[in-house]
Order: C-alpha cells, then structure tokens, then sequence
C-alpha cells in the first residue's frame, strides 16, 4: 500500500480493534481533513461498540435475573428439592458459561461427601460419586466457608475430588452451601482444561445460586419436617378416637369376661376365659403403644436392649429353634429414638427364620461399625438363591422398605444350604 491511514477504535478507554484507509483516489497522499473525518469514524464505532457492549451486558443482566427468579419460583412453589437442584445447577452452569456443574452434599457415612447433582459435560460419570471430606477441595471450602477460585483444579494436590479426579476439569471455582452459617457442601462449576477462567464477577454469581440451592435443602428438610408433624397430628387424632371407641370396647369385653368366669363352675372354662382375657389385655395394651408412642407393645416397659432379648427368648420358644442375642447396650441406647422400627426390623427377620429357614440355631447381633448401627440376624437353616425374587419372599421385602424409609443399607448373604445372614446399617 503506497498510501495508508489508520486509527485505533476505543471504548471506555479500551481498544476494541483498529479502521483503516488505504490508496487515497488519484494517487494523493491522507491530509488533516482524512485524518479528522477517520478520528470520528473511529468515535461513532467506538461509539457502536460500547452501545453493543451495554445492549449485551444488560440482556446478561436480565438472564441472570430471570435465572434467579425461576430458582425462587421453584423452591416456593414446593418442587421436589432434587428437581429445584437440578434446575439451580444447570442455570448457575449456563449463566456462567460452564462446561460442568456439580452439587456435593454429606453422604450416608461420616466424613464423606457425594455428589447428588450434576449438570453438563461428563455429569454421569461423576453423579452419584462420593469422596471423602478431609482430601478434597470440596472439604476445605466446607472447612473454612470461603470459596476457591481456581484457574488450573486439575494442578491441585488436592485432586482427590471425582470431578477432577476425571482429568477434564481446567479453571474452576467452589462456593459453600450454608444453612444457618454453617458450611455442609458446595456448588462447583468448572471449565475444560485451557478453558475460560472465571472472573469475580462470575464468583458472584455462582454465590447467588448456592445461596438459592442452601434455601431449597432447608426448605426441603422444613417441609418434610411439617409433613412429619402433620402426620403426627393426624396419628394423634386417630389415637383419641381409638381410645374413646375401640380400647375402651375391649376393656369392657374384658370385665365382661372376668365376670363370666368368676360365675363359672367349670376350672377348664375359667382357664380359657382367663387366657381370652391375657390375650385382650395384650391387645389393648399393643394399641396404646402404637398409636400414642407408635412403638411396639414389646417396648412399652423395656428399653431397646431388654426388648431385643425378650423378642429372642420369645422366638425361641415358640419356634424351638436355638436362638441367642448378643446387643451392645450403647448402641441400643444410641437408637431408642428408633426403637420401635429396629424392632420391629428384628421381628420381621427372625419370622423369616421361623417360616422359611427350617434352621437348628439362630443368631442376633447389634453393634457398632464407625458410624454405623449394625442389625444382623443369621441362621445356618437351607438359605435361599438371592437370584430368585420368589424365594427372598414378603417378609425380605418389608425388611426392604422399612430399612429404605429409615435411610438404612440393607446387606443379605444367603445361598442353598449356605444359611442366611440378614444385616441392616443403620445410621447413628
């Protein structure tokens, strides 16, 4: 070019790009007048430039905010928390321009964390994931509440974490969940390796939604705690109709039938009548226990322990299986909030022994492992094959559900002739 003229293009005192004039007509060389008319050229892109900048500034705004009310929307609306998650980690992802988003709460056993949601690239592999507290990055956040802004997580030493542990995580940041102050897990987002590093600003933001997404797990747990209250009333309800109606029927067939006795003139008849009332007496006495302390009779007058031997000296003289139990009363006493359900797990397992196993001894077992409660009931009877959904029968299947309702693991070893061991861990 034999001619040329060039100026930079600037917005708030930042150069954006350049505009350029080249082979003036005629051969002539750019004057004053070129250079002036450039220079507003350069000013009304300049200009251009910051009027787009501001346009794409506010629609980001505006995103951003229509992110956050919808994250609000969901938690007052009564989403299920999972969902409300769900939802927060995919817009705290998108509106930050991440590749990955992933939530890390306290899993089932002390000490570890899992991640419960995950959103974006690789999301499967780490779902589901657990890891524990002290040799993690999440830990560390928890530990001293402050957030980690990272430009390479994959160079940490503390690379323990699944999501880094994949080898695909560059730039990254972790921001605490809090409830009432207290750190328990984070919201990580993260970019491939050489990808975008994360500003302040998008720190800022990622904080906005792990404040949202603490929200919808306390008001997840205060709306199962309502529930849990509601229910309670209602049980409270049916139980003064049970006993104004029902308890106090059977009470009266029972003087009905001490009355009846003591007229009798025949000791067999009496015996029966007395045995007819033993049996009425244990019946009004089950239903006051369920229904006003919802726990089994067996508990009414014993603590965890004491009931657990009952249950198995019961067993083994209704079944004449021989039958020992072997309970660390601290452990028990640990559970006596769930008395009434470790109980009745128990019964459900020896009843399996009695029905199916066709066993000569039997063995029940509570102690503790870590921070687990271990109830396990054995037997050397014929065992069944796992395999067979048929042959685990109803009574497994309640042992299931109930173990299931309390957050409890569930571990059965059993085969042909091999016996079976029936173990649930209970959480302490």
């Amino acid at each position: 070019m034999r001619t040329f003229l060039g100026l930079p293009v600037k917005a708030r005192g930042t150069v954006f790009g350049n505009i350029y004039l080249t082979e003036k007509r005629a051969g002539a060389d750019f004057d004053h007048e070129d250079q002036w008319a450039l220079e507003v050229l350069a000013a009304q892109a300049g200009v251009a430039v910051e009027n787009a900048t501001l346009y794409e500034q506010a629609r980001q705004r505006e995103r951003r905010l229509e992110a956050v009310r919808e994250s609000a929307t969901a938690i007052l609306s009564g989403a299920p928390p999972g969902e409300v998650l769900e939802l927060m980690a995919r817009q705290a992802r998108q509106v930050a321009g991440a590749d990955l988003a992933t939530i890390a709460v306290p899993a089932s056993r002390a000490g570890w964390l899992v991640i419960q949601v995950a959103d974006g690239e690789n999301a499967d592999a780490v779902r589901g994931l657990e890891f524990r507290v002290d040799s993690s990055l999440s830990g560390e956040v928890i530990r001293t509440g402050t957030p980690a802004l990272l430009e390479d997580a994959s160079a940490e030493s503390r690379a323990y974490q699944p999501m880094i542990q994949s080898g695909e995580i560059g730039p990254a940041m972790f921001v605490p969940l809090s409830i009432r102050g207290s750190a328990f897990g984070t919201l990580a987002i993260a970019n491939r390796p050489l990808g975008r590093r994360f500003s302040r600003e998008d720190l800022s933001l990622v904080e906005t939604f792990a404040g949202q997404a603490s929200v919808a797990i306390e008001y997840g747990r205060a709306q199962r705690e309502l529930q849990r209250l509601i229910v309670m009333d209602e049980r409270e309800r049916i139980a003064k109709e049970l006993h104004d109606g029902v308890i106090q029927s059977l009470f009266a067939a029972g003087m009905g039938l001490q009355a009846t006795a003591s007229l009798s003139q025949d000791s067999e008849i009496e015996d029966r009548i007395g045995t007819a009332v033993n049996e009425l007496d244990q019946v009004i006495r089950d239903l006051r226990n369920y229904i006003f302390g919802l726990r089994p009779g067996i508990l009414a007058d014993r603590q965890l322990d004491q009931a657990l031997h009952h249950l198995v000296r019961e067993f083994e003289g209704r079944t004449g299986v021989v039958a020992v139990a072997e309970v660390d009363p601290d452990v028990a006493a640990r559970l006596s909030s769930r008395a009434g359900d470790v109980v009745q797990l128990a019964r459900e397992a020896l009843s399996n022994v009695g029905r199916h196993a066709s066993a000569a001894t039997c063995r029940l077992t509570l102690r503790a492992v870590d921070t687990r409660a271990i109830l396990e009931i054995d037997d050397d009877g014929r065992g069944f094959d796992p395999s067979t959904t048929s042959s685990a029968g109803q009574g497994l299947r309640n042992i299931r559900e109930r173990a299931g309702a309390l957050g409890s693991e569930i571990q059965i070893e059993t085969g042909p002739d091999r016996g079976t061991t029936v173990r649930v861990l209970l959480p302490l």
